[in-house]
């Protein structure tokens, strides 16, 4: 089985069985805390005349934001459930929904061939990917942007790893929305800081802006503190 094959078939799983509703998955938070804060973060860097591809869109909660701010939103992700799930999320169509495989070189050019050069939100995806997928991913990435468009990344930082075990070993095991993720075979990956902006620069790709921010999750502590996950992100165009 190709890692392609077996992250479908698990994100799949894990969309089918997740609850419907807004704050139901782990990383699901409102747009808020998450796209409005990264917003400030990418804007001057983007041409705000070019459509944003959102790369593994999930349920589409930040795609519809983008929606809001941009030309086009389109979302795109590896799993038909998550598409659905989107597409039942934004009756009014706010944003465009596909199902792509983002390491999939055929169907990354051909969705390029459609839009021309984009810009790409992409939140939490490498480092669930296997290692020999990033590469492909990032190769692509670089196609979807051309020379005009500028990548918005942001991944977990190599310190999530504590926040992770914390959570594994808290008394009652990790919390729900986190144990719902790891029960379809998904598990937070390990990837050193240094990995994502190596990626870049090897497929001609120039990191324009970085910084820290904590993802802000769905889900509490015993105390009643949201759980929050430390990330690195970055802003990133083809080098001149």
């Amino acid at each position: 089985m190709s890692a392609s094959s077996h992250y479908l078939r698990a994100w799949e799983g894990f969309w089918q069985d997740a609850p419907a509703g807004a704050g139901e998955v782990f990383w699901d938070s409102d747009p808020s805390l998450t796209a409005e804060l990264h917003l400030p973060l990418f804007a001057a860097h983007f041409d705000a005349a070019l459509p944003v591809v959102d790369l593994g869109c999930g349920n589409g909660t930040q795609t519809r934001f983008l929606a809001g701010r941009c030309p086009r939103a389109i979302g795109v992700d590896l799993s038909p459930a998550a598409v659905a799930r989107a597409r039942a999320d934004d009756p009014s169509g706010m944003a465009e929904y596909r199902c792509l495989d983002a390491a999939d070189a055929a169907a990354v050019r051909a969705l390029h061939g459609e839009l021309g050069d984009v810009n790409v939100y992409l939140r939490g995806v490498l480092h669930q990917c296997a290692a020999e997928d990033r590469p492909r991913i990032v190769r692509n990435v670089a196609t979807l942007l051309g020379r005009r468009g500028r990548i918005f990344a942001v991944e977990p930082a190599e310190a999530s790893r504590e926040v992770f075990a914390s959570l594994a070993q808290g008394p009652d095991g990790p919390p729900g929305k986190l144990r719902a993720i790891l029960a379809h075979g998904i598990a937070p990956g390990e990837m050193a800081d240094s990995v994502v902006p190596e990626l870049l620069a090897a497929y001609g790709l120039r990191v324009l802006a970085t910084g820290r921010l904590p993802l802000t999750t769905t889900e509490y502590r015993a105390d009643g503190s949201r759980i929050e996950i430390p990330t690195n992100w970055l802003v990133a165009g083809a080098a001149d």
